[in-house]
């Protein structure tokens, strides 16, 4: 058996849930439907009562978990630093505030809680000895434009690595594994009134890996882009495509990965996110832990047609099907 399982992001199907055409039952069920075993949570979507989440209702989850054949992976938590106009949460409030979905995510049984980039290390530092007690790992979100070898997060590598602890790392977001720009991307914009010639200058451009802000000045100034165009430049700053022989190097600090796509095509492959790369580098490492789909290609295509998330997520999973056998197949020939 594979030490690389599926899973599915309740994110993933957002629209649907939004437009009361699934519930959270429904996405359960198509997630063990395909074979995506592990379910990641969002308990401010996926919970009307939260935070005061009664024991029936973890139960109720429990049970519903137990009749799908599908179990936790992961709790996002978010963490809302503004909460009063005009002011931040103290440091003490948001300690409090990620210890309390400490407790929760504990309560389910879920090992690994998925913390927003934006918490600073010293904040983390203090919530250690929780997580240590609780037996929950976590990771802070590795999320486009930061990338592996980012300041920011060496700096909670740092503390993981000062406290000598295994209950805080990463959890990388594949969206920083951006090799192509996505089509439906460019396809939105050019809906938008950009140019062909503008909308494929940019396009090159982020295949050659130029510096986002030279394309922006390009496009902003000396080409004189118009709204769309100039909005369709500063996605780049958004797209960066990290080395995946570098995972290697950081598979030590996490066990959970946010499987970040925008669009399957027809054969099961991704336009953009270099998976045929990564999936590779997963299994020569000997990476455990899941791969949780996250579907955020709704927003770029649901101004023309009808979202399915369900057929993106699917072909998602194919391609994981095939990318991790071919993978294993080649190691073990090696």
């Amino acid at each position: 058996m594979s030490k690389i399982q599926r899973g599915v992001s309740l994110y993933s199907f957002q629209e649907e849930m939004f437009l009361g055409q699934m519930s959270v039952e429904d996405c359960v069920a198509y997630a063990a439907s395909i074979g995506a075993k592990g379910i990641e949570i969002l308990p401010e979507q996926n919970m009307p009562t939260f935070p005061d989440i009664s024991d029936a209702e973890v139960e109720h989850w429990k049970e519903m978990m137990e009749r799908h054949g599908t179990h936790f992976t992961c709790y996002d938590m978010f963490l809302d630093t503004k909460l009063r106009k005009g002011e931040l949460l103290s440091d003490e409030e948001q300690v409090a505030s990620i210890e309390r979905d400490l407790r929760l995510c504990h309560r389910f049984g879920i090992k690994n809680m998925r913390i927003l980039i934006f918490v600073r290390p010293d904040i983390l530092e203090k919530c250690v000895p929780l997580a240590e007690e609780l037996d929950i790992h976590m990771g802070v979100e590795v999320h486009a434009p930061w990338h592996l070898e980012h300041a920011w997060i060496l700096r909670t590598i740092d503390v993981a690595d000062r406290l000598k602890t295994k209950h805080l790392g990463i959890l990388p977001d594949m969206g920083i594994f951006m090799k192509h720009y996505p089509p439906a991307f460019r396809a939105r914009f050019e809906r938008q009134g950009a140019r062909p010639e503008i909308t494929q200058f940019i396009v090159d451009q982020h295949e050659q890996k130029i510096m986002c802000e030279y394309t922006i000045y390009e496009v902003a100034v000396k080409m004189g882009g118009n709204k769309a165009e100039i909005a369709m430049a500063e996605t780049l700053r958004h797209a960066p495509y990290a080395n995946p022989k570098r995972l290697k190097d950081y598979a030590p600090y996490f066990r959970h990965i946010q499987a970040k796509f925008y669009e399957m095509n027809e054969d099961c492959t991704d336009p953009s996110l270099a998976y045929e790369d990564v999936i590779p580098e997963l299994v020569k490492c000997g990476w455990e832990g899941t791969l949780s789909s996250e579907y955020e290609g709704n927003r770029w295509i649901q101004d023309v047609m009808e979202v399915d998330s369900r057929e993106q997520v699917r072909r998602q999973h194919v391609m994981f099907d095939r990318l991790i056998a071919k993978a294993e197949a080649e190691l073990e020939n090696a």
